[in-house]
């Protein structure tokens, strides 16, 4: 039931879009131009019909600049890969994959507005991102009404899970529900009865944050002080002096690059990480954000991040597309987004929106296992029912276009500021609906 009632809400999405031009869009040159909620985009319709143009073209609107502009390059490598990988076992439909990259910017631009728009304008039929939840949110509708893909490699927002897409939204990064779990217990086992939380104010902040205070509460400990900041503020004195005053054991920070401003902060105030037992998320487990402080403010500190490390043998691949990879986080993700999308085209015969999405959740899940885009194809080739198992796990969408079982990671940071990418204290998996 769970296939058949996503790939309705695809159908009926898709019929939707092409009766669009009755109902004030217009067609030009074999293409319909369908009003949304965000703006105007252009969806592929009549021109192609429901097999599409026979080319699957796959873009990006992924973290070039702005607050996740660290986590860039090990997205786009992910994508690369794949995208190599896949036009060297012959493609996608006896055709190369195409694919367009653009930028994502954060909340504090429209860049990722704009970046949509070109890329529909060139007739995407998946995007790949964004990597930021606040990001998604901007240009969901934009995406998914236009018929396209939307398929983020490190949306963590529990609102994805519910929110109005058609159909059309997937990612392969877990909801926070199972990583504020993991987080949440790891602050009580690590015999924390009194915590503060500091999280920006955005999808992804303050839902991360709920969850947290909910687990580690329910496990015996109290919040006494959450701040939600607004994370562009040029100062963040008043929101750690709050938390100082609590004096909790355990100080919770959810944010992104601004964590630095904040972590510098903590240390003036005198709530360094060897009186106080700090813990991050994936938001701001950097290796490059906190290299300019002195040895040891970090020292400790552990952290969270969805997703098993990604393999050395898959690094070393990584490394062939940009030998100056240094982090890996969501790669693997990226990398799978990329894969399932291609293998979801091949299986459906069509390279449109509607027919990626509408196999999608097949391909994932219930067939024959298999590892690679390569190996997947010929099976599918043969008339197979396949199950993709990727680099970060087994995927296995659920009716929401959710992973129905993930892994979360558990790191500690050095004295050298930077934590074992490759290397977890432990890793904890759960059910998703669990």
């Amino acid at each position: 039931m769970i296939r058949i009632s996503r790939a309705m809400a695809v159908g009926t999405a898709a019929a939707m879009a092409l009766a669009a031009c009755s109902t004030g869009g217009t067609t030009t040159g074999g293409t319909t131009t369908a009003p949304t909620s965000s703006g105007t985009a252009t969806a592929q319709a009549t021109g192609s019909g429901a097999k599409g143009d026979g080319t699957l073209t796959i873009g990006s609107v992924l973290p070039q600049t702005g607050s996740l502009a660290y986590l860039g390059p090990p997205e786009y490598a992910g994508v690369d890969l794949a995208v190599k990988e896949i036009n060297d076992a012959g493609g996608v439909l006896g055709k190369p994959v195409k694919k367009i990259h653009t930028d994502s910017g954060d909340t504090t631009t429209n860049i990722a507005s704009q970046a949509v728009d070109k890329l529909l304008a060139q007739k995407a039929d998946a995007i790949i991102g964004a990597a930021a939840s606040g990001v998604s949110k901007m240009i969901i509708d934009k995406i998914t009404r236009a018929g396209v893909v939307q398929f983020s490699p490190a949306n963590t927002s529990d609102e994805f899970t519910t929110i109005k897409d058609n159909g059309f939204y997937f990612r392969t990064a877990p909801p926070d529900k199972l990583q504020g779990r993991v987080l949440g217990d790891l602050i009580v086992s690590d015999g924390n009865d009194t915590v503060g939380i500091l999280a920006m104010q955005d999808a992804y902040g303050t839902g991360l944050a709920d969850q947290v205070a909910q687990i580690a509460e329910a496990g015996g400990a109290k919040v006494v002080e959450r701040v939600d900041y607004d994370p562009k503020a040029a100062d963040f004195s008043a929101d750690v002096a709050k938390i100082k005053a609590a004096n909790p054991k355990g100080i919770v920070l959810i944010g992104f690059e601004e964590s630095a401003k904040v972590v510098a902060e903590l240390v003036k105030q005198g709530l360094t990480a060897d009186k106080h037992k700090w813990y991050m998320v994936d938001g701001n487990m950097s290796n490059t954000n906190y290299l300019k402080m002195p040895k040891g403010t970090l020292a400790g500190v552990k952290g969270t991040i969805p997703g098993a490390a990604a393999p050395e043998a898959f690094q070393k691949r990584l490394l062939t597309t940009d030998p100056k990879l240094t982090n890996y986080t969501y790669a693997a993700e990226s990398y799978d987004a990329a894969n399932l999308i291609a293998l979801a085209a091949e299986a459906a015969k069509g390279d449109t929106g509607a027919a990626i999405a509408a196999k999608l959740v097949d391909v994932s899940k219930g067939g024959e296992k298999c590892k690679d885009f390569k190996s997947c194809d010929e099976l599918l080739k043969a008339g197979k029912d396949i199950d993709y198992d990727g680099v970060s796990g087994p995927v296995d969408f659920n009716d929401a276009g959710d992973p129905s079982v993930a892994t979360i990671g558990v790191y500690q940071y050095g004295a050298d500021n930077k934590y074992n990418a490759a290397k977890a204290l432990e890793y904890r998996k759960g059910d998703i609906s669990g």
